[in-house]
C-alpha cells in the first residue's frame, strides 16, 4: 500500500464578504514532492470573475490525471517489449454531462495519443491495440473510476537511417 498526498489551500480575500458568493475560487495545489500549481473552478462552472482561466481547474486536472497514468503505463508495456517510442503526444479530451444519478460528472475521456516509435523493429497494429487495452487495464487512475475510456491512437515508425 502505498499514500499520496496533496495540500488544497484556498484562503477568502480582505474585500470579500463570501456569503453573497461573490468570492474568488483561485487556490493553490501543493504535492508532496513540492510543485505547486496554481488552481481554481472551471470557468464554465463559475464565471469570471470569480474564477482564475489560467488556472488548472479539477476537471482538467482529472483528464490530465487520465492520460498521463496510460501513457506511463504504455511506456512501460512497450519498453518492456524491446520496442523504441520517440514521443507521445495526446490531446485527451473529457466531457462533463449528467450520469446515470443525474448529476454532473466527466462522464467521458477520449484519448487520442500520437505515437512516433523507432528503433530496429516496428510495432503493428496488432500490437498497438493490445499494448493500449493493457496500459488501460493496469491504469491505476483507469482502474478508479467510472468514466468511460476510450483510445483512439495514430503511431508512425521510423525505420533506422543506413549508416
Amino acid at each position: 500500500m502505498s499514500q499520496h498526498q496533496a495540500r488544497i489551500r484556498w484562503a477568502r480575500g480582505n474585500a470579500e464578504k463570501f456569503f453573497d458568493s461573490r468570492y474568488s475560487r483561485a487556490h493553490r495545489w501543493k504535492f508532496d514532492g513540492g510543485v505547486t500549481v496554481p488552481a481554481s473552478s472551471a470557468v464554465s462552472s463559475v464565471p469570471l470573475p470569480y474564477s482564475k482561466a489560467e488556472n488548472v481547474d479539477p476537471e482538467e486536472a482529472f483528464v490530465a490525471a487520465i492520460s498521463s497514468c496510460h501513457m506511463l503505463s504504455f511506456l512501460y508495456l512497450v519498453a518492456k517489449e524491446g520496442l523504441v517510442i520517440d514521443t507521445y503526444d495526446d490531446l485527451a479530451i473529457g466531457t462533463l454531462a449528467r450520469n446515470e444519478e443525474g448529476r454532473l460528472a466527466v462522464t467521458t475521456v477520449r484519448l487520442a495519443p500520437r505515437i512516433d516509435f523507432s528503433g530496429s523493429r516496428s510495432p503493428t497494429q496488432a500490437d498497438i491495440d493490445r499494448l493500449h487495452h493493457r496500459a488501460h487495464a493496469e491504469c491505476y487512475i483507469a482502474n478508479s473510476v467510472r468514466t468511460a475510456i476510450s483510445i483512439e491512437c495514430e503511431w508512425k515508425y521510423s525505420a533506422p537511417a543506413d549508416g
